[in-house]
């Protein structure tokens, strides 16, 4: 109901509780917004869209959603501040109308191998629960269920002082967990190949430690050659039994070396704990390819992989343990739990119920809940965190969510869409940062931003109805009703990639030849084995590169000519025409500003209040000393080279007295996948999703890998805007021009029209999905209509 019709209805004047139906926000300045000012309707959906980079994420996320969050952390106590983050207050005017914000963001649930789909969410501690009522023979609580939890027991005195008497009692402690003891919960083990950890040739003095890090120059060298359980210099192949235990797996012991305390540990134990403890997608590079290298990681023949004790999987309902109800997909689990009548627990089965249906509902039926959530697609990881909100009674929230169509087959879209409307009709303003043209369909209101990205952006082109929007000549108004058309003609294939009886996890033994010297786009609906069958079954082959949806982890110091590898060659190119040393151009070594350390501010901690970030007074925000910019390299300091935009750095680096072929090949590549507005210098942590998924594709481009060359994509069209994807479409059409494969995981309509090849999976998700559907041209598979895909791409073409 309006506003209109409920003052016409109720009183001939507008009540004052009622004129707050607007989120209203002036002179916003986050990243690249400028002085933006808006008004957002409260209890609508309202769609923020535009080219990557044009300022939506800085608008909805890092300014309104921001804001809230602060706010909403002000109301606690100071006590309880001090263990939440700190939250600066954006650079805005005015903020006003907000009311509680839940960001739904495609942040990966880390990749921790203890985190599954069913803790990430309730249903694992309503599980344990359960099975601690219900569970024959009883084992004990809900944490004998828990492969997070270990058994645990002891007894001795403890001191207990009353008064001036002191009293020893004794005590025990007993505590029953479900972790497997083998493999500490994990499902599996880890085994060494210890040929990649040293060679044995040589002695440590000699350097016979391939470790990263292991270095003989300094403590690890003092530690090794002071700690008298082995000769340092003698090779290590000769080494006794009881020398080479000590090397690999002596448990951490202390020793005195010249004088000081230091703790010896085995080569294994360190590993273990310094790395394999460690977030995989967290490690440096040159350590996670030791670690694939080094390490083989097999499924724990104790518990065969279910993480859980015998006791945990011998306790069972109606002759099902956890870990069977584990495994099952979630939607069998959901019919299993139906068929549950106990009254003593009758509000658990409720609770689980509903959550095991919102996830069909959600189209997440096809997930199990021991699968591990560093697993699941930023799409799925979205869905997921998304189940906890489709059920609450809190009304009046303001849910913002990226791109929530990511990942998802034209087919569930619409069942996405219709879970935002129904989210907003419950009295919830739903803000939403999209690209898909079926999402910005279902406005009630739109904002653009634009025109352009970057430091071309930042500014609010249009705002209103998205019949209005098709008829403004905005970037996204008239691409709005973009559709790409067949080919008239496909390539002609060199030869084949040829994967037989492919079975990881829910494909059914697929027979399938990928052809090569083409474009080939693999889709199907979401869960349906696009994924597993090509990371399993062409992943990792020689001359294959995979570009995936891993996030890019950095810090504020990294930015995109440190991650690329422009930057080595830039600091050459400066070093060699001034005759110095390359070191002095990095602003993490040693051309660092003494003051800031090279960060370019000065970062003041103020306890449970946001932290303050000043531009360093010495550098003035440069980063670099200033002898260091003193040298110059075509008329230009390093730091002003580092301010340029990527297009800008390619024709100074590509002509001229500064015509350095390396960098211009890295910066080339950069443009041709859009991201020709960055400056290079721009801390990756302020890079939009889409822009780092393009950066990373940028970086792999220039990967060598062996003839023919296959390049795997996994949807790339992911944070791009309607009028970037063409541009995407030429990128790859150049790729397989000049002679390489690409096989790219899709799911946007228009590069399946441009496709030479589709393979597509089915007919539906999990179980009901993993076989071949359709191979084929585009225009056969149209013909056709045989498939969810045909039909809504004959229906995109128009045919």
């Amino acid at each position: 109901m309006s506003m209109a019709t409920r003052t016409d209805t109720q009183s001939p004047a507008l009540h004052d509780a009622d004129s707050h139906d607007l989120i209203r926000v002036q002179g916003a300045r986050v990243n690249n917004l400028k002085d933006v000012s808006v008004e957002i309707p409260k209890r609508r959906l309202t769609v923020f869209t535009g080219v990557s980079g044009s300022g939506k994420s800085s608008l909805v996320f890092g300014t309104i959603a921001a804001e809230s969050q602060r706010l909403i952390n002000e109301t606690y106590s100071a006590f309880v501040q001090g263990f939440m983050p700190t939250l600066a207050r954006p650079e805005v005017d005015v903020l006003d109308g907000l009311t509680t914000a839940i960001s739904v963001d495609q942040e990966r649930m880390g990749s921790n191998p203890r985190s599954t789909v069913g803790t990430a969410t309730d249903a694992d501690a309503m599980l344990r629960i359960l099975f601690s009522r219900l569970g024959q023979p009883h084992i004990g609580s809900p944490g004998a269920y828990s492969f997070n939890v270990a058994s645990a027991h002891g007894s001795g005195g403890i001191t207990v002082e009353r008064g001036d008497k002191t009293i020893t009692k004794s005590a025990s402690f007993s505590r029953t967990g479900g972790m497997c003891p083998r493999c500490e919960g994990r499902g599996s083990v880890s085994d060494f190949d210890l040929s990649a950890l040293y060679d044995d040739s040589k002695s440590l003095s000699e350097g016979a430690l391939t470790i990263p890090g292991y270095s003989m120059e300094g403590w690890y060298g003092r530690i090794f050659r002071g700690c008298g359980f082995f000769d340092p210099d003698k090779p290590i192949k000769k080494f006794n039994k009881r020398e080479l235990h000590d090397l690999l797996y002596k448990e951490p012991t202390k020793i005195k070396v010249e004088g000081i305390n230091l703790t010896y540990a085995g080569l294994i134990p360190s590993i273990q704990r310094s790395m394999l403890s460690k977030d995989v997608d967290a490690m440096q590079p040159h350590i996670r390819a030791f670690v694939e290298k080094a390490v083989v990681f097999t499924t724990c023949p104790d518990c065969d992989g279910t993480r859980l004790s015998e006791a945990a999987r011998s306790s069972k309902i109606d002759g099902v343990s956890i870990a069977d109800v584990s495994a099952m997909q979630i939607s069998d689990l959901a019919e299993w739990v139906r068929g549950l009548d106990e009254p003593s627990v009758a509000p658990l089965l409720e609770a689980l119920r509903d959550t095991l249906d919102s996830f069909v509902e959600i189209g997440l039926g096809y997930l199990s809940l021991n699968r591990p959530s560093g697993t699941l697609s930023g799409g799925e990881a979205q869905r997921t965190k998304m189940i906890r909100h489709l059920g609450s009674s809190l009304t009046d929230v303001t849910y913002v969510f990226d791109e929530p169509t990511v990942g998802l087959h034209p087919h569930d879209i619409q069942r996405m869409n219709e879970l935002l409307l129904a989210l907003r009709d419950k009295g919830n303003t739903v803000l939403v940062v999209e690209h898909d043209p079926e999402t910005i369909a279902i406005g009630d209101h739109v904002v653009d931003l634009g025109p352009g990205a970057g430091s071309a952006g930042g500014d609010v082109v249009f705002e209103g109805s998205v019949e209005e929007l098709r008829a403004t000549d905005t970037i996204t108004g008239r691409h709005l009703g973009d559709r790409a058309s067949l080919k008239e003609s496909v390539r002609e294939p060199s030869g084949a990639l040829d994967v037989l009886g492919a079975s990881t996890n829910n494909l059914q033994d697929v027979d399938v030849d990928i052809p090569l010297g083409a474009l080939v786009v693999v889709t199907g609906v979401a869960g349906s084995g696009k994924s597993s069958l090509i990371n399993g079954s062409v992943a990792g082959r020689d001359g294959v590169v995979l570009v995936d949806q891993g996030a890019i982890r950095g810090s504020r110091r990294s930015n995109p000519a440190t991650y690329s590898g422009l930057l080595d060659p830039i600091r050459k190119a400066f070093a060699k025409a001034n005759g110095v040393k390359p070191a002095l151009f990095s602003a993490n070594s040693d051309g660092a500003c003494p003051n800031c350390n090279g960060a370019g501010v000065i970062y003041m901690e103020l306890g449970i209040m946001a932290g303050v970030a000043t531009p360093c007074e010495e550098c003035g925000g440069k980063r670099f000393d200033a002898s260091v910019l003193e040298y110059t390299f075509g008329g230009k300091d390093i730091s002003e080279v580092l301010a340029m935009s990527v297009c800008e750095a390619e024709g100074f680096f590509g002509a001229g007295e500064a015509n350095v072929p390396a960098a211009h090949k890295i910066l080339e590549r950069l443009a041709d996948v859009g991201l020709g507005y960055l400056t290079i210098g721009q801390p990756l942590t302020t890079l939009s999703g889409g822009e780092r998924q393009r950066l990373k594709l940028a970086t792999h481009m220039g990967t060598p890998s062996h003839p023919p060359g296959v390049y795997v994509l996994d949807e790339p069209t992911s944070g791009l805007h309607l009028a970037d994807v063409e541009h995407l479409l030429g990128l790859l059409d150049r790729l397989v021009d000049s002679g390489k494969s690409v096989i790219v995981i899709e799911h946007d309509q228009a590069v399946m029209a441009h496709a030479d090849w589709i393979i597509d999976l089915g007919p539906g998700a999990g179980q009901d999905g993993g076989r071949i559907v359709f191979e084929g041209t585009p225009a056969d598979l149209v013909a056709a209509r045989s498939t969810l895909t045909g039909e809504h791409l004959a229906a995109y073409v128009g045919t």
